[in-house]
């Protein structure tokens, strides 16, 4: 994939080809960008299981032309009984099984939050039978399954099998699928239909979110159905940092894009003038170690933030902090990262408006427990929270845990709207950071600028180590320069690597074109009007 697409009427992006069609064809239908992305998000959480579900969370980022952004938290707290002394025994929350599925799943709440905001734009809206139709009929029919689902699960199976359920709905016949063997879940269909029929609501204080509750509590969740009839997804004022052409939006805390922020106003600092060099490559990691190191000090749940992370995006702060990096040095780097499994995509409507999404179940499959009544994959986000009182992420029930979500979307000066993002944890900002940095500051087209090699400090998808890890095709002599300047690099064997994460971009121009990009490491596409 070489070439950016172009188109007029609507365009939707997502790492697999199902659910860029499914959102493609309800703005083909006439649906705006909220509704698009519903139909596409419902469709990935069937299509491409093993990154996120129903039972996950999720984070927006809404632009209506002339008017500032509106960001969407959909993230579960931890429940009423995920205390201290309900891990008791426990030197730390176990990542798998009914004990990791600690946190009410916020995503569907989300989903109707969004719809609400768009409600405003227009009083014709396309019913959620419409909106839910595609991902109802592929949970039902079946879909193929992909290599990446087929790998992760074969390379996570000990970590799963023996969780509930997880057996039954993604082995066959107790091994991992080949890519390509049919995935039918009939539950989850069933559970769709109920939703198309009831409401979203009903996943949170209906029948629906009753009997999922039953069922977690009796394979041993702290999770009941009082968690989720208090949830409702929160509308909140999202993050912007200014740059030299434009401002970039992202999600406050408990969310890191605080981090990918920062990255793009210290990088900014820097004058860096050519891509793809040492002083691109290299300026970049040393800005996210600078954004990282306070993204660990006060990211948090928002009612207990040590500091306000705003006055890290003020231009004095980030004067200082670009000050401590050396153009010639790498700073050393011993701190662990974050894994983290997750979907990005992005969507514009024919008439502007523009949506940048995330969602996911954190690690691949999340909890591992399928809710056998319902399809249902619950998350392992409640993961994230320490047992240690003293930590600034101390499991309390209420609590929101840290996320390595963060969608992005950039507002030029001329006029063009760009969302954007990655999935990939701790690889998330880094990739933001590559792909606006190419596209923004260094002319190449969108779809160069996500195809490009791409490099991440720390880890994702389970990679324990905190190399700067990099595709291979990066010239020698960069990658000896990175070396020579103190970075303990680590070449990947691939060209085009998992690892990078999976990411997309659009881009809607003044006079209404839009191009759009998907990444050659997923399974997925640009689908236009």
């Amino acid at each position: 994939m070489i070439h950016t697409l172009g188109a007029l009427g609507g365009m939707m992006v997502a790492p697999h080809h199902l659910a860029a069609q499914a959102g493609r064809d309800v703005l083909r239908d006439g649906g705006n960008a909220v509704e698009a992305m519903v139909a596409a998000a419902a469709a990935i959480a069937v299509v491409y299981p093993h990154m996120n579900a129903l039972g996950g969370d999720g984070f927006w980022l809404i632009h209506e032309p002339s008017q500032a952004p509106v960001a969407i938290d959909a993230c579960g707290p931890a429940v009423a009984r995920a205390d201290r002394a309900f891990y008791a025994g426990h030197d730390h929350i176990p990542s798998r099984g009914p004990l990791a599925a600690l946190t009410v799943a916020g995503t569907i709440g989300g989903w109707a939050r969004a719809l609400e905001v768009a409600r405003g734009w227009s009083p014709r809206a396309l019913p959620l039978s419409r909106l839910l139709a595609d991902a109802r009929r592929h949970a039902r029919d079946g879909v193929a399954v992909t290599t990446s689902q087929s790998a992760l699960t074969r390379q996570k199976l000990e970590g799963l099998r023996s969780a509930p359920g997880f057996a039954e709905a993604f082995l066959v016949d107790g091994v991992p699928p080949e890519p390509g063997d049919l995935l039918r879940q009939p539950a989850l269909a069933r559970t769709l239909e109920i939703l198309a029929e009831r409401g979203l609501d009903e996943f949170y204080r209906g029948d629906l979110a009753r009997e999922m509750a039953a069922e977690l509590e009796a394979m041993g969740s702290p999770v009941r159905a009082s968690d989720l009839a208090a949830y409702h997804a929160r509308l909140v004022e999202p993050l912007a940092v200014r740059l030299g052409d434009c401002s970039v939006y992202n999600l406050p805390p408990p969310t890191q894009g605080l981090a990918a922020l920062m990255i793009l106003g210290l990088f900014e600092r820097l004058g860096v003038q050519q891509g793809e060099g040492h002083a691109h490559v290299h300026g970049l990691v040393e800005a996210t170690k600078q954004a990282f190191r306070v993204r660990d000090r006060i990211v948090t749940d928002p009612g207990r933030l040590p500091q306000d992370p705003r006055h890290f995006l003020q231009p004095a702060t980030l004067d200082e902090l670009a000050a401590r990096i050396d153009p010639a040095r790498a700073l050393p780097w011993p701190e662990p990262a974050a894994p983290g499994d997750t979907i990005w995509m992005g969507a514009i409507d024919r008439d502007g408006r523009a949506v940048s999404f995330i969602q996911s179940v954190y690690w691949e499959f999340g909890s591992g427990v399928v809710l056998r009544g319902s399809g249902v994959t619950w998350q392992n986000r409640g993961i994230s929270f320490s047992l240690d009182p003293a930590a600034l992420n101390a499991l309390e029930p209420g609590r929101h845990p840290f996320h390595t979500l963060n969608p992005s979307l950039a507002l030029f000066d001329d006029g063009r709207v760009m969302p954007y993002g990655t999935m990939g944890g701790e690889g998330q900002p880094q990739t933001q950071a590559a792909v606006f940095t190419r596209y923004a500051r260094f002319g190449q087209s969108l779809q160069q600028a996500v195809s490009a090699p791409r490099w991440l400090l720390g880890r994702t998808w389970g990679d324990v180590s905190t190399s700067l890890k990099l595709e291979n095709r990066f010239d020698p002599a960069l990658v000896q320069s990175l070396r020579d300047a103190g970075h303990v690099v680590e070449l990947l064997d691939e060209a085009w690597s998992d690892t990078m994460g999976h990411a997309g971009a659009l881009v809607r121009h003044p006079n209404g074109l839009i191009q759009g990009a998907a990444d050659p490491r997923s399974d997925g596409a640009v689908a236009a009007v």
